[in-house]
Order: structure tokens, then C-alpha cells, then sequence
């Protein structure tokens, strides 16, 4: 199981957390005397490191262990370098910090809690100088974050304390925060050496990316004597004559390439605005690691120029430059979703990330502003006036409002800018009208959304899109479906402001009319509750109205799980599909990979009456 990695930690009593230790990742597998101890990519330690592997004799279970084999230096921290060169440390204390239990006595106990797997742990490890049981705090990770800091350790772990163990996955449930600020990347090549260095001057590095790989810096600093002629050992049989990039990269000596198969840890002090680490530091091999398993994700693309304004209890206040337009984005730190570790600074770089995918959906339409400034557990309010405190590179409409009696002056979301803007009032979700500027009254899209009750389970939520697709199909009418986010489906059929919305509502209240006529047993049109039943799926077509709104495509929801409103491909909609599986965390990939497949959505529009013809 996979930790990503955040900015700062937090207190909740949800979390449990741990030092980070600073070595190599290691399973133990103990069984009959056929101990083994092996890397995460499988490689066998059981006779680099034979002190550890001869003292898991010692426990009288059958077992699989997870931990991490680490030399204690001469300042009782965890040290990388000396775990590297074992063989000239010997004299330095070597542990198994074990840290989570994944079976005991042929029981798988993965799907156990955290907190339950390692109360067993704890009685199961016997008191050893070698095995050691990982210790954690619970709730003051405030203080044992600054106490990791003081004595210089790599940082802490945040586990949330029912976490399952999800074995070979990377999810929010297991956090890294780090005191230095370090990544991996790729060794690609080596500078000449100058003066009276030996072997090579500096390592040229890169990061992957979807266009392959990019250059991010060279270092020659952190290398002892000994590393250089070892890391020069590795490289020399790989050489190659050709660069590995596309751009042509500056270098204050002449480069000789190799074939981009060693990973390696570097401390830097920022990533700069050209994707470049800035001040690297070598600090490791990583071994045991290959290029295609480093996750480039989070840096891949230089951010825009930020420049801290000041600092305060709560996170950092910054100041966003996006052309001429200033944002003050304040409270970055503050935790929006308190079970998923994801924080109002999170929401906001996600949606700058996301800009190119959801301004289409927002472009010359009102906005509806839902704010939950105090994160999910706030049961948040809605805002629809710009009001005196809107920036000037904010734009917004005066359009008179039948429900609050007054004209009300909508914002517009057009830009990035506006995008922080909005972002940093709270706005978790963004929910854009279904007309534009250019025709309020005519609609570019309809929409269906399938609610579920709460006794609803997702599988009739898929049936039901399903009888809308087959429906739809029959009239000749092309139709998209997204996620809600939350609990349902949401299905969109363009129309290219041809229609009133009157003629829209009425057409989609025929569609959930026919479909609920073929799913009685769950479905229904019937929108008050006390009427419907809490075990039927409400088929809404009410959302077809001047000024109605609902979460647009990519749009974050302020939900556990932080999850995404995301479109997808209708052979995606089949059993096993659920709303939870799109989130903050992948759908930047999703998109890069898949490009926006809602964006039809926006085109040409169909024609209702032939549509009627082919269905009557």
C-alpha cells in the first residue's frame, strides 16, 4: 500500500500518525522457517540483510509483515547512505521497523482496520533489538510534526485509523508529509568531470511526462568520493549516443546520455516556473524502484507565479499572478475534507490544473454560487450576487430573479482568474447555468439526473441510465452521462439553443415518463418525497429550467472522497461502476489520457420533433 504525499499536517481523531523512516520498504513473509524478506519490487533481502532475516525467526506465527530495514546513525536517526553500504556500517544498529500486519496464522487480515491490524502487531512482535514494532500518536500531529523537524528526521505518516490495506495502490488513506522537500526522478545522462573530480561532473535528471521526458536540472552535489564511483559503475554500461529529449538541453559541460533506467532522490528548495528543480541535492539511488513506477503528476507542469504575502495559524495566505489579475488566496492549509486530508489549497490547484476542461462548461453562463468555507462539514450556503467585494476582472450580469424578487448581479466565469476567485470564497463545487449569455433562454444542453434514495443501490442507478441510453438511441439522439459526484447520474443530450426551455423540460419529462413506465419497481417521476417513497430513483426533470443549476462536468463535489463529477464513456456505465472511484486525485490523468469526451455536449444539437416521429 502506496502513500501520497501532502504540503502540512493536521490534527484529526480520525488519523493515526508515524515516523517516516528513512530505507527500504520491505515485506516479510514468515512461515515454517521459510522466512523471506523481499523489496516491494520483489528483490530477495534475505541475505543483504541476514541480522534482520534470522531474527524474524523469532516470532512463532505464521505471518506477512510490512515494514521498512533501517541503519540507525550516530544520532539515532534512520540513514539512507549508511543502509546503502551496509557491508562498511556494520557497526551501526540495523532495524525492521514493522509498521502493518497483512495475515496472521493463514487470516487474511487486510480488510481489517488499521488500528485493529496493528494492536495485533503490536502483541504479536516480540521484544527485540532487530524487530522492532513502529510506534504512532494519535491527534497532536501538530507537535510531533515539529518534533520530526527538530531533530531533522525525512517526516511523518498520516493513516486514517479504519483504512483498509489496499495492497499495490496509492491512496488517500495513507499520507507522507515530508521535512525536506525531495522527489524522484530519472537519471538520463553525465556532465564531464572538472578540476580534480573524478568520474562525472553531474547527473543530467528528468521527469515523465505525457509528452515523454522532460528535463528537470542537473545536480553535483550530495556525492561522497565513493558514491561517484559507484553511481559511474551503473551509468558506463549504459550509454547511449543519442539525447532522450525532444528539447535541446543546456548544460555547463558536455553531457554524455544513457538509457533512462535509474531512479533517484533529489532535495530541492522549489520547482521553478520552467519545471526545473531548483538547488538539487543528491541525496539516493532508489534501486529499488524503475522509471515507469514514479508518479510525475504533481509536477509536471510549471505553476504560475505565487509569491507568499504572509503567514498565518490556519496556512499560508499567497497572492496568485495570472496575467494582470491578482488573487489573494488565503487559509491554502485549512482541511476542506477532513477524512481525505484534502485542503482548500488542494481545491484551488485542482481546478487551476483543470482550467482548459471546465471553462467550456462555464464560459458566458451565470453562476450559482455554493460555499462551504468551512470545508464539507460546513453545511455551506448559496451566493449568486458579485457584490461590492468582487474584483475588478470579475464579470458579471444583472438579470432580474422570479424567486428572490430582485435583480441579481450573477458572476460570469470566463477565465482562470475568476476560477481562483470563486474557489477561494469556499465555492467547493461549481454549478454554471444551462444557457449562456449569448440566449438565456434557450438551453445548450438537457439533463437528467437519476437520484437514488438512499435504499437505492448503484446497480438500479445503471440500469436506469442504461433504459436512457437504449431510449435515446432509439430516437436518434446522441447523449452523454456523467457522475454526479454524489450518488447519482447525470444524462446530457445536446440541444444548441434551439429550444425554449419550456420545450426542453417537456421533453425530458416524456423520456423519464417512458422509462419509469418500463422500471416501476425503482423509478419514478413523482419528485415529493412523502409521495415516492424512499425506494424509488427519482428521475428529475425539473433541472430543464431558466436558472436551474447543477455541478458542471469536472467539478469537485463536498463529499467524502472529494470526489468528481466526470464524465464518461457509456461502456463505462456497467456493473461495478461507482461515483467514489472519481476523484481530486486522478482525474487530471484520466483527462490527459482520455481528453474531454464530454465536450459533444456543446455541439450540434438534436432535432426534438424527429426524434418524437422515430419514438412514436
Amino acid at each position: 500500500m502506496l502513500a501520497r504525499e501532502i504540503e502540512e499536517p493536521f490534527n484529526s481523531k480520525d488519523w493515526l500518525y508515524e515516523i517516516k523512516w528513512d530505507g527500504y520498504r520491505a515485506i516479510a513473509e514468515i512461515k515454517d522457517g521459510a522466512n523471506q524478506l523481499y523489496s516491494r519490487n520483489g528483490n530477495s533481502f534475505n541475505i543483504a540483510y541476514p541480522l534482520v532475516y534470522n531474527e524474524l525467526k523469532k516470532i512463532k506465527h505464521h505471518a506477512v509483515l510490512d515494514g521498512e530495514v533501517v541503519v540507525i546513525n550516530e544520532d539515532g536517526k534512520s540513514d539512507f547512505q549508511k543502509l546503502q553500504h551496509y557491508e562498511d556500517n556494520t557497526q551501526f544498529p540495523l532495524c525492521y521497523y514493522v509498521f502493518d500486519l497483512l495475515s496472521l496464522d493463514g487470516q487474511d487480515t487486510t480488510s481489517l482496520s488499521l488500528l485493529d491490524r496493528k494492536k495485533l502487531l503490536k502483541k504479536l512482535i516480540p521484544k527485540n533489538d532487530v524487530i522492532k514494532y513502529s510506534e504512532h500518536v494519535l491527534e497532536t500531529v501538530i507537535e510531533f510534526f515539529n518534533a520530526a523537524v527538530s531533530k531533522d528526521l525525512e517526516g511523518i505518516m498520516a493513516k486514517k485509523i479504519k483504512s483498509e490495506y489496499h495492497t499495490g495502490e496509492r491512496t488517500g488513506e495513507w499520507l507522507k508529509i515530508k521535512h525536506h522537500k525531495s522527489d524522484e526522478v530519472i537519471i538520463v545522462g553525465f556532465t564531464e568531470p572538472t578540476g580534480s573530480r573524478n568520474y562525472f561532473g553531474a547527473l543530467v535528471l528528468a521527469v515523465k511526462t505525457p509528452n515523454g521526458l522532460k528535463y528537470a536540472g542537473h545536480t553535483g552535489s550530495g556525492f561522497t568520493d565513493k558514491m561517484l564511483k559507484e553511481t559511474y559503475n551503473k551509468l558506463k554500461p549504459i550509454i547511449i549516443a543519442q539525447s532522450p529529449f525532444k528539447e535541446k538541453v543546456k548544460t555547463n559541460m558536455p553531457v554524455t546520455w544513457v538509457k533512462p533506467k535509474f531512479v533517484c532522490e533529489i532535495k530541492f528548495t522549489e520547482w521553478t516556473t520552467d519545471g526545473k528543480m531548483r538547488h538539487p541535492i543528491f541525496l539516493r539511488m532508489r534501486e529499488e524502484k524503475k522509471p515507469k513506477d514514479i508518479v510525475m503528476a504533481k509536477v509536471k507542469e510549471a505553476p504560475k507565479k505565487i509569491v507568499d504575502t504572509e503567514d498565518t495559524k490556519q496556512g499560508n495566505d499567497m497572492e496568485l499572478v495570472i496575467g494582470k489579475a491578482k488573487i489573494k488566496l488565503t487559509n491554502r492549509n485549512k482541511i476542506y475534507f477532513p477524512d481525505d486530508a484534502v485542503t482548500k489549497g488542494m481545491v484551488i490547484d485542482y481546478y487551476q490544473q483543470m482550467n482548459e476542461y471546465i471553462l467550456p462548461y462555464l464560459k458566458d453562463r451565470p453562476e450559482s454560487l455554493k460555499r462551504n468555507p468551512g470545508g464539507i462539514d460546513d453545511k455551506g450556503f448559496f451566493h449568486k450576487d458579485a457584490g461590492d467585494d468582487a474584483p475588478a476582472f470579475v464579470k458579471s450580469l444583472k438579470l432580474f430573479s422570479e424567486s428572490a424578487n430582485k435583480d441579481i448581479d450573477y458572476i460570469i466565469c470566463n477565465d482562470k482568474a475568476t476560477l481562483a476567485y470563486l474557489n477561494n470564497l469556499g465555492c467547493i463545487e461549481i454549478n454554471p447555468w444551462n444557457s449562456t449569455t449569448k440566449n438565456l433562454d434557450k438551453p445548450d444542453y438537457m439533463i437528467i439526473d437519476i437520484d437514488p434514495s438512499d435504499k437505492n443501490d448503484f446497480e438500479q442507478v445503471i440500469q436506469a441510465a442504461n433504459a436512457f441510453k437504449i431510449l435515446l438511441d432509439k430516437a436518434g439522439a446522441a447523449c452523454y452521462c456523467k457522475t454526479s459526484g454524489a450518488t447519482g447520474l447525470h444524462i446530457y443530450v445536446p440541444m444548441a439553443k434551439k429550444y425554449a426551455y419550456e420545450q426542453v423540460k417537456g421533453f425530458a419529462h416524456f423520456l423519464c415518463t417512458m422509462v419509469s413506465e418500463q422500471l416501476p419497481d425503482f423509478t419514478t417521476t413523482e419528485r415529493n418525497l412523502a409521495k415516492r417513497g424512499d425506494e424509488h430513483i427519482y428521475l428529475d426533470f425539473l433541472q430543464n429550467r431558466r436558472g436551474q443549476t447543477i455541478a458542471c462536468a469536472y467539478s469537485l463535489r463536498p463529499k467524502a472522497g472529494a470526489t468528481v463529477s466526470t464524465p464518461l464513456l457509456w461502456k463505462e456505465v456497467k456493473k461495478g461502476l461507482h461515483p467514489s472511484a472519481f476523484t481530486i486525485h486522478n482525474i487530471h490523468d484520466r483527462v490527459k489520457k482520455m481528453g474531454d469526451i464530454f465536450k459533444d455536449v456543446l455541439g450540434a444539437g438534436v432535432n426534438i420533433k424527429k426524434c418524437l416521429d422515430r419514438l412514436s
